[in-house]
């Protein structure tokens, strides 16, 4: 909605007591979730395609043959963020996504679709907000230099206007990500 310039009024929820009025629109807890002519959509995905129907421009789109981009990466990130043991390979499967993804950008950057932003690296952003401020935070692990694509295009994406207007807050993902105590 900021890169396309379109008014809305965002309300922050607190993930971990969720209010009565946004369980009742989300029963499962689940977000993003935006209103549109009255209905609630709750899907990233459902969400970014009825944006870009009803605002056109700029063009956000992203062909499908890249869509899926990336997509490994966060699922890699949580299984080395909630490892326990060093040696279980987490963090290498974690460093063999970035680099592909750090090759990739390499031969098509400095986006997913080349020069322009599209809705993918939109939606990978957040994500690597998240695993940079958690890894850094519980981990005290970084992205190596030696994968500067993707050093420059987390740059790329975190320094847009539209990315720190709704950037989650450090303090919140660390808070977020805090590991569950058992009792």
């Amino acid at each position: 909605m900021e890169e396309k310039h379109v008014p809305y009024d965002m309300k922050l929820v607190d993930l971990i007591n969720k209010p009565e009025w946004f369980l009742k629109i989300s029963p499962e807890g689940k977000v993003p979730l935006v209103k549109f002519n009255e209905k609630w959509v709750l899907d990233s995905n459902v969400i970014t395609q009825s944006l870009e129907e009803k605002y056109p421009e700029p063009p956000l789109t992203t062909p499908p043959e890249k869509a899926s981009v990336g997509s490994k990466i966060f699922s890699t990130f949580i299984g080395f963020l909630k490892s326990k043991d060093q040696g279980d390979g987490t963090e290498q499967a974690l460093l063999n996504e970035l680099s592909t993804f750090n090759d990739y950008l390499k031969e098509n950057g400095p986006f997913i679709n080349g020069e322009k932003i599209s809705a993918v690296d939109l939606s990978l952003g957040p994500k690597l907000h998240h695993m940079k401020i958690a890894l850094g935070h519980y981990k005290d692990w970084s992205v190596p230099d030696s994968l500067s694509f993707l050093k420059s295009y987390m740059e790329n994406v975190f320094s847009r206007e539209s990315f720190s207007k709704t950037q989650a807050q450090a303090e919140d993902v660390i808070a977020g990500w805090r590991p569950k105590v058992m009792a």
